[in-house]
């Protein structure tokens, strides 16, 4: 075998390799999988249930009407100018709140429940004008959510056109203690996430004048219509009492008489 003959062979068992590109390839491999992993979880949501859903869609005394962003429902009879933009808790199907919030529509309230980016309000940048344009003829916006929709929503009660906060099951993390805004929490005895302990620690954030409800028998999900919900404590309340309760504190804030 000739000297040609052994470069040959040499120089055709010899690849050439590239680590920094492998390691790249691994790298956007790695991250791909993680964003795909991601989304695929914001989009498995707590669904609402169909029955709950359907006492309020039957409803005589509430309109609803569903956009791309929101779920507006509406009084049909004696509308008073109010409205509500409602946050739903994280990855909790916006439909899921329709029954328990239809008392406070069917009193004279505006409901405008948004349908949040990646069903988490926190990854949801739009300003709160988004769904204030979907009641255009209300004068006297409050601003509301449950659980982490909650704490996105004291992030938007610096917004000009919001008199009022309003939380179920929640808290802020942000300080509004020196607003003049008026504001109802509405918590639950078996909360077993919003607890009524994490509230009472939370309370000094929010105006001097807040309003504390306390619901007994109510747990984390009470507040809406999904089923049982990972670590929450047992409810013992039924859901028609629940949405007396809501509609009761709610009527009570605003100093109306909505039945």
């Amino acid at each position: 075998m000739t000297d040609d003959t052994i470069t040959t062979l040499d120089s055709g068992v010899r690849p050439r390799r590239h680590p920094v590109r492998t390691t790249l390839i691994w790298i956007v491999a790695v991250l791909l999988v993680i964003v795909v992993g991601f989304l695929t979880w914001t989009q498995i949501v707590m669904l609402g249930e169909r029955p709950a859903a359907l006492k309020a869609w039957r409803d005589d005394a509430v309109a609803i009407r569903s956009t791309d962003h929101s779920i507006v429902m509406t009084p049909t009879d004696g509308d008073d100018g109010s409205g509500l933009v409602f946050i739903p808790g994280a990855k909790v199907d916006p439909y899921a709140y329709l029954y328990k919030l239809s008392g406070i529509a069917a009193g004279g309230t505006t409901v405008v429940i948004t349908k949040p980016t990646l069903n988490l309000a926190f990854f949801d940048t739009r300003p709160l004008s988004t769904w204030t344009a979907d009641a255009p003829d209300v004068t006297d916006w409050s601003v509301g959510g449950h659980s982490l929709g909650g704490v996105r929503a004291c992030m938007l009660a610096d917004d000009p056109a919001v008199r009022g906060i309003v939380l179920f099951g929640s808290y802020c993390a942000n300080d509004l203690s020196k607003t003049r805004l008026g504001a109802l929490s509405i918590g639950g005895t078996h909360d077993g996430l919003s607890t009524p302990a994490k509230i009472k620690d939370a309370a000094p954030l929010l105006p001097p004048n807040a309003v504390f409800v306390e619901i007994a028998g109510a747990n984390h999900a009470a507040f809406g219509d999904y089923g049982v919900q990972p670590g929450d404590g047992e409810a013992t309340i039924t859901s028609r009492q629940m949405r007396a309760d809501i509609t009761k504190a709610w009527s009570a804030f605003t100093g109306a008489d909505r039945g």
